[in-house]
């Protein structure tokens, strides 16, 4: 339902390895996306089983979730790149649409 005063956007989640960040970084980016916030230390229950979220030796070990939200229009590129690069590696993809305050911050 549309909420006057916010503007629709799409939300993209991805949980990767944390070894992959700077590369789903990089991905969002050259889709068009002016900036993503990285949560690390990501835990959770999974195909491969359960994924403890502490950092076991270094920064590129366990998980971590990007988030980033872009135009309706440059969401499809994005989600296509996202979608290749989870052809090799583990990882899950949310896509979701949403509405933010401050339509500037993305475009």
């Amino acid at each position: 339902m549309p909420v006057p005063g916010l503007t629709d956007m799409t939300r993209i989640e991805i949980v990767v390895g944390a070894a992959d960040r700077a590369a789903v970084g990089d991905t969002l980016t050259a889709c068009g996306a002016t900036g993503y916030t990285v949560f690390s230390g990501v835990s959770g229950l999974g195909h491969g089983g359960y994924h403890q979220g502490q950092l076991a030796f270094n920064d590129r070990d366990g998980l971590c979730m990007v988030l980033a939200v872009v135009p309706e229009d440059r969401a499809a590129d994005a989600v296509q790149s996202l979608r290749a690069m989870l052809d090799d590696r583990p990882g899950v993809l949310f896509v979701s649409s949403t509405a933010v305050s401050r339509p500037g911050y993305f475009t």
